[in-house]
């Protein structure tokens, strides 16, 4: 071998290790952008409470041991304060029959209660139920939920907006991703422990969200829980707009409180 081609030789050998560093190091790179697919949230039954199955249930949450609803349905609209029994504490509040209720969440003594498409939030004394305020929305009006400094609100497509308790104004807007890409459809919100629980709407699935990124990080499939709850007569069947809707944590048990629009229980769940 000459020594032209030895050098040539050499090149080329040193030309395929340059590439085949460059296409190991564009692999791994493209690795790191891959979205993990949510995990899969299994769930027990701890409980079967009653639930009213005149409430179109919107917006669900504990307080303590107080539960609060928000219903929907125009004419038929209201925002209810409940014991552990599921029994009024307080005479409800009755929306007048243009205001379709939506929404709900407790923040700082006030309850808050969104409208689906009248751009009205009401804001209410939580002790009294007597409306203090209202306030302008511009979208449509789904769930609703908080943290430490922001109410949660999002209207029914991806995006969850972050909001001033006192203005109402969008300080900021995330979007809710899985490994497809956007989520839509995302209902009732719950924030518990540093993590979104949210319904997809017309879906029997739950879904957890990291609230910062917008990235699903797990779903439950509740497809099965009124049979597992000895529900005979599935008021999905009567009405299909009677989905899964209502997710309220409560605290002190560690425990989900699962109900959905017209459904006659409200079923206590653990996830794990």
């Amino acid at each position: 071998m000459n020594i032209r081609s030895y050098t040539l030789l050499m090149l080329c050998s040193l030309s395929l290790a340059a590439c085949k560093s460059t296409s190991s190091t564009t692999s791994d790179d493209s690795n790191t952008n891959v979205i993990e697919a949510p995990l899969t949230l299994h769930y027990e039954i701890i409980a079967i409470h009653p639930h009213d199955t005149t409430s179109y249930t919107e917006g669900l949450e504990w307080s303590n041991n107080t539960l609060i609803e928000s219903t929907g349905n125009y004419k038929q609209s209201r925002l209810r304060v409940l014991d552990s029994n599921m029994k009024d504490k307080i005479s409800p509040v009755k929306l007048a029959p243009e205001y379709f209720g939506e929404g709900t969440t407790l923040f700082n003594g006030k309850i808050y209660q969104l409208t689906w498409k009248e751009h009205k939030v009401f804001v209410y004394d939580a002790k009294t139920l007597n409306k203090i305020n209202e306030l302008y929305w511009p979208y449509e009006g789904w769930g609703m939920t908080h943290n430490d400094t922001a109410i949660i609100v999002n209207t029914g497509g991806s995006n969850l907006y972050y909001v001033d308790p006192n203005t109402f104004t969008v300080q900021k807007t995330v979007g809710v991703y899985n490994n497809f890409g956007y989520v839509a459809n995302v209902n009732e919100l719950e924030y518990v422990n540093g993590k979104l629980y949210a319904n997809i709407y017309l879906t029997d699935n739950i879904i957890q969200i990291d609230p910062v990124s917008g990235r699903v990080l797990a779903t439950a499939d509740l497809s099965n829980i009124l049979a597992m709850a000895g529900i005979k007569n599935d008021p999905r069947n009567k009405d299909a707009g009677n989905v899964l809707n209502g997710i309220a944590y409560h605290k002190g048990k560690g425990t989900f409180y699962i109900t959905g629009k017209d459904w006659p229980v409200m079923i206590e769940i653990k996830f794990k």
